[in-house]
């Protein structure tokens, strides 16, 4: 063999493992890796996570997951796992996916509001972000924390703003109730303070009537009309005599605050309970539901009138009727429980 040959063979030789070189990284870098129909998929890396954990977590997103680990390796991602919430979109390469999670850790939108326990409050976040409702419980609950802000597991609820938040995937319970103080010093600003100490009351104060006024009516144009009977009757020291406390106390004695309470007895007014405002004078030690933005503005900016009483509208369901003598009241009264009693409503 000729010197000629032998050079163009080595060049042959060359350009075929060239050739098959480049096929194999087009094949780890360019092809297009993802074997999922939909449009995106979205991939939760925990805060423990290493390569394998999230080499389980794609399996079934990936057409070959040798490929992707291969290059994973090439690109040291193996060794610098990141968690959090990704988004892997249909026909993305190794390549892409793996920048995706190195820096693609995107927020999500968690909602929260009406929440009647803190129970209720942890299930509804934790199901949302990395950490579970056990773990919001147990921080939220524990005598560090509420210590620390001026908190008991009576009026704990106040210290959450209802509202949509951006927050990442893996936000911890500590991290959640950080950013919430963040927010609740955000919405009492001056103008809101000012508000609050003009009607005589602190923001935990207001909150906790703002949860009666929200139980009492859906209608958030007579809210401002009910908190002012409530105003009323706090200043002239009058019991609130508020049926949704009532109502709170006989779930919270039954332990069960799922059930489905349509009338108030006679009897339900004796309930032994601080949440009894039949009983007791003032407001109850804790909201008896998440207030809403709304039905706290509604205290805040409460209408100023001479009415001390007021009772469902048979007329205009929804809203109520407001008398300023108990005269008044009373036949009010009377014609709801004749209503009532033709619905047949027996609890």
């Amino acid at each position: 063999m000729n010197l000629k040959k032998i050079i163009w063979s080595v060049l042959l030789l060359g350009l075929i493992g060239m050739g098959f070189f480049a096929f194999k990284v087009y094949q780890i870098v360019v092809v297009p890796n993802t074997a999922f129909e939909n449009a995106e998929a979205v991939v939760l890396i925990p805060s423990d996570a290493t390569f394998e954990t999230v080499k389980k977590e794609m399996d079934f997103l990936l057409k070959k997951s040798e490929t992707f680990e291969t290059l994973a390796k090439q690109k040291s991602y193996t060794s610098n796992v990141k968690p959090g919430r990704y988004v892997i979109k249909k026909g993305m390469n190794n390549n892409d996916i793996i920048n995706v999670l190195r820096t693609g850790n995107t927020p999500i939108k968690v909602s929260f509001n009406n929440q009647q326990t803190l129970y209720d409050l942890a299930g509804r976040v934790g199901s949302q972000i990395e950490a579970d409702s056990l773990e919001i419980v147990q921080y939220l609950s524990s005598s560090e924390f509420l210590e620390t802000h001026e908190l008991s597991l009576e009026n704990v609820l106040i210290y959450f703003i209802p509202n949509t938040y951006e927050f990442y995937w893996n936000t911890s319970a500590n991290a959640f109730a950080d950013r919430m103080l963040k927010e609740y010093r955000r919405f009492w600003n001056e103008d809101r303070l000012a508000l609050a100490k003009k009607i005589g009351l602190s923001p935990k104060e207001v909150s906790i009537l703002a949860s009666i006024v929200q139980k009492e009516t859906v209608k958030t144009d007579e809210m401002p009309r009910v908190a002012g009977v409530y105003l009323n009757r706090l200043r002239d020291g009058w019991k609130l005599q508020a049926d949704p406390t009532v109502i709170y106390a006989l779930k919270k004695e039954q332990g069960n605050f799922s059930m489905e309470i349509k009338r108030v007895l006679y009897k339900d007014l004796e309930i032994d309970s601080p949440y009894n405002t039949y009983l007791n004078t003032g407001l109850p030690p804790g909201p008896i539901s998440m207030p809403d933005i709304t039905a706290i503005q509604a205290v805040l900016q409460a209408e100023e009138h001479n009415f001390y009483y007021f009772v469902a509208d048979t007329q205009r369901l929804g809203y109520h009727k407001f008398a300023r003598t108990l005269s008044q009241h009373n036949k009010n009264r009377v014609e709801y429980q004749k209503w009532i009693d033709k619905q047949g409503i027996k609890r």
